[in-house]
């Protein structure tokens, strides 16, 4: 089965749809730049990055490489190295998931080699220029890993001080198995990252299947193995799912949590808050498990896209970040993230950038909002500090409405970033095809930092059942922007009998402006999920008395 023939989920249309995973990245900055790293030719490179080529040229030697990888495999490299006679501190840099390969880090190699650093980047195996099949971090990645640190070794004369992995998206996740397993790698940066990948393809049962189609789409021209290929088509089709997570335990950094523990490995972790390859729970699950130096910075924006900036020189915090994490743990120089704490985030939309010592010092306190039966002549219930029971809502499956999590995957992020987030006209949604909760104005500013948790009583017509929630902010004029959302499957759901459960929605950072509301949405489809619901069921959700639902926002 070719990648760029996978099928996508039940002929709906596909929110997956740019073949790149980077879209705003400029291949030809960077083609210009190595072009000017080998022949010495500044012509071609803006004038800061003409100077950073002729500082690099005179302090490195700068050689396109092929790594020996596991399996005899070559994987296309590139190596910045210092002339011999100083031990100094590595960095092995895999690449993400694309055919550009290594070329993504020449710019930030470059910059790494000038601070003193020997650099190895490579491009993973299957993809661009490298031997092999893709195989999704698998052992013989993780192999790779070791052996392109023992090739940087060997090629810094067989000396070093200490030793580290960079890596955007797949080279992230490679970075952390690395190190879990290598007891030579002394320190990792994993920007946009996973940290349980079973958790990313399933999240509360439902399938991610925009985010798998995506990667295969942008895989259409790696040289997939025959596993990895039935995988993704197992995800897609929702088929073989105790296989698929067996797989993704194995690819999963969080497996691993304890080896990194034993030797308190300092990770630093970058992350959007409106992931849509990689939500940001499964990662921050990795980052609370923890126990050596850690630090995680959230950004507006999509998968690898508040990075980017840095990827080609520009001025970017997330990079800079990086560069003062690995200065101290592997130079020893002073890292102002000591003081400053675990966690940054910058809260959506244009919000500040608020720092906290701890993710629990970062969360605000758990404010329930109850929900309530269909006010009169809205056919919305409401969002109250008081319980309120006896009542049901029913909606009908089958249908979309216009809550969904965003247009497409990572190009609805990059426009957020310029501050354009999607405005969403909630009159549209058909209450018919929706439960829609909606609370008071709000009376000031209001910040929500950390995961709502949604405890909800529903009732199925069917035996299997999907419905997503989101949650949004809405203005007086009803458009909307969302805030977070999460997806939930009952595949063996008691027709006709109520169920309770507890829905963690992804982490969020956002503020909501003084007069807006919250509004919580509950329907039964969304483009970037599977659907387990039949034609013509309905979800009915109601509110015990005994246990009421309740939607759980962290406030500062």
């Amino acid at each position: 089965m070719n990648a760029a023939n996978a099928p996508s989920d039940e002929g709906r249309e596909n929110p997956a749809q740019p073949v790149s995973l980077y879209p705003e990245l400029d291949e030809a900055l960077l083609t210009r730049f190595v072009d000017a790293l080998e022949s010495g030719d500044t012509i071609g490179p803006a004038p800061l990055r003409a100077e950073e080529v002729t500082a690099a040229r005179r302090l490195v030697r700068f050689s396109r490489v092929t790594v020996p990888g596991a399996g005899g495999a070559g994987l296309d490299g590139a190596l910045w190295k210092h002339p011999p006679g100083e031990s100094r501190p590595l960095i092995v840099m895999p690449s993400p998931w694309t055919d550009v390969g290594w070329w993504v880090y020449a710019v930030q190699a470059t910059l790494f080699a000038l601070e003193g650093y020997n650099i190895l980047a490579y491009t993973a195996r299957g993809f661009g220029r490298s031997e092999g099949e893709v195989e999704v971090a698998g052992p013989e990645d993780v192999s790779d890993g070791s052996l392109a640190l023992g090739y940087l070794i060997e090629q810094s004369g067989g000396t070093f001080t200490k030793a580290g992995f960079l890596g955007d998206s797949y080279g992230s996740g490679i970075s952390q198995l690395v190190a879990a397993h290598d007891e030579r790698v002394s320190a990792v940066v994993a920007m946009s990252t996973w940290g349980d990948l079973g958790e990313a393809f399933y999240e509360n049962s439902t399938r991610h299947t925009a985010a798998v189609q995506g990667l295969f789409d942008a895989a259409k021209n790696a040289r997939l193995s025959e596993r990895t290929q039935e995988i993704f088509a197992d995800v897609l089709a929702g088929r073989n799912v105790s296989k698929t997570l067996e797989w993704a335990h194995e690819r999963s950094p969080y497996t691993y949590v304890d080896l990194l523990n034993s030797r308190a490995i300092p990770v630093y972790f970058a992350h959007a808050w409106h992931e849509t390859l990689f939500p940001t729970n499964q990662t921050l699950k990795v980052f609370n498990a923890l126990t050596g130096p850690k630090h995680i910075t959230l950004s507006i924006g999509d998968h690898s896209g508040p990075e980017t900036a840095g990827t080609i020189g520009l001025p970017n915090r997330i990079w800079e970040g990086a560069h003062r994490w690995l200065a101290h743990h592997l130079k020893g120089e002073p890292d102002a993230s000591d003081t400053e704490g675990q966690v940054s985030g910058h809260l959506m939309w244009k919000g500040p950038l608020d720092d906290a010592e701890t993710w629990d010092a970062f969360t605000g306190r758990p404010e329930p909002l109850y929900l309530t039966g269909a006010v009169q002549d809205t056919g919305d219930g409401a969002l109250t500090d008081k319980p309120g029971t006896g009542w049901s809502l029913t909606f009908r499956t089958g249908t979309d409405t216009p809550a969904i999590v965003a247009d497409k995957i990572i190009q609805t992020g990059v426009e957020e970033m310029k501050g354009r987030p999607k405005e969403y006209p909630t009159g549209d949604i058909d209450r018919a095809d929706a439960g829609v909760w909606v609370s008071t104005p709000t009376p000031g500013a209001a910040t929500l930092r950390g995961i709502p948790r949604l405890r909800l009583t529903y009732t199925a017509s069917s035996p299997q059942m999907t419905f997503v929630a989101h949650l949004f902010d809405v203005d007086d004029t009803g458009k909307a922007h969302i805030i977070t959302h999460a997806p939930f499957t009952d595949a063996d759901a008691a027709i006709g009998r109520p169920a309770t459960v507890d829905i963690l929605l992804q982490a969020t950072g956002y503020t909501v402006p003084a007069g807006h509301r919250l509004m919580l949405v509950l329907d039964a489809r969304d483009p970037f999920y599977s659907d387990a619901n039949k034609l013509g069921a309905t979800i009915t959700v109601s509110s015990p008395a005994d246990d009421p639902s309740c939607l759980e926002i962290p406030l500062v």
